[in-house]
């Protein structure tokens, strides 16, 4: 009996670790960094200026990100919305659903928690941006490694440019080769999908810096109170034997 468990939980670490490989391996590291402040509110202007006409975050507000990218209210209905919501209202969007499913073959998602759905987390959301390339197969003119046949254009080609696959002796695609400069040289657009990757890790989880500071305090008071049951179990017990 522990033999046959001991065969099924090492064929089971098998496969999700064969899983894990194929479907994470080339996931580069995006380096995202929810300290810094001065990122996230680059990301949130890409964000809204390159991505927001199409998918919505319709869990996070406003009034929130304001607080915590330390943003006014006045930036923020400024620069930041382009819709008719309030300031204490969710990030929606205003392309109708039913629309983008017409147009794109499929209806952009919310991305509120893109970040978390992913196991590669801002790494995928890093990864994908930086992974169009032309494909004159495709309806919209573009494809996407990481997400193979993906409905959505290349929405930051004229900060990135214009990139194109080079294929190795295997059919495979080994790397990309830029044949029309964007706006922005190579360095300066990482860092854009960077800010933007940290962005919607953030949006994620607003509360992740607090959870982290706080889980310090937590682990010293299950410290403390551990030793101290350890006294009173050791005084319970001193005359039992």
């Amino acid at each position: 009996m522990l033999k046959r468990l001991t065969s099924t939980l090492i064929l089971f670490l098998a496969v999700v670790g064969t899983a894990s490989a194929a479907g994470y391996a080339t996931m580069e590291n995006s380096q995202v960094n929810l300290r810094d402040q001065a990122s996230l509110q680059r990301g949130a202007a890409l964000f809204m200026n390159y991505c927001a006409g199409c998918h919505s975050l319709k869990f996070q507000r406003y009034s929130r990100m304001a607080d915590d990218l330390g943003l006014t209210e006045e930036q923020v209905m400024t620069y930041l919305n382009f819709t008719d919501a309030a300031f204490g209202e969710t990030m929606q969007v205003a392309m109708d659903y039913d629309d983008g499913t017409a147009w794109f073959g499929k209806g952009p998602p919310d991305l509120s928690l893109v970040a978390r759905g992913k196991a590669a987390g801002p790494d995928w959301t890093y990864t994908f941006l930086k992974s169009f390339y032309t494909d004159e197969s495709r309806p919209m003119g573009w494809n996407n490694t990481v997400l193979e046949s993906t409905s959505m254009p290349n929405v930051l080609w004229e900060l990135q440019g214009i990139q194109a696959p080079v294929y190795g002796e295997d059919g495979e695609i080994e790397r990309f080769e830029l044949v029309q400069a964007g706006s922005m040289n190579p360095a300066e657009f990482e860092q854009a999908i960077r800010d933007i990757s940290a962005f919607l890790a953030y949006v994620g989880e607003p509360a992740a810096l607090k959870r982290q500071s706080m889980g310090v305090w937590v682990l010293l008071f299950l410290s403390l109170f551990t030793f101290m049951a350890w006294l009173l179990k050791t005084e319970y017990w001193r005359d039992v034997h």
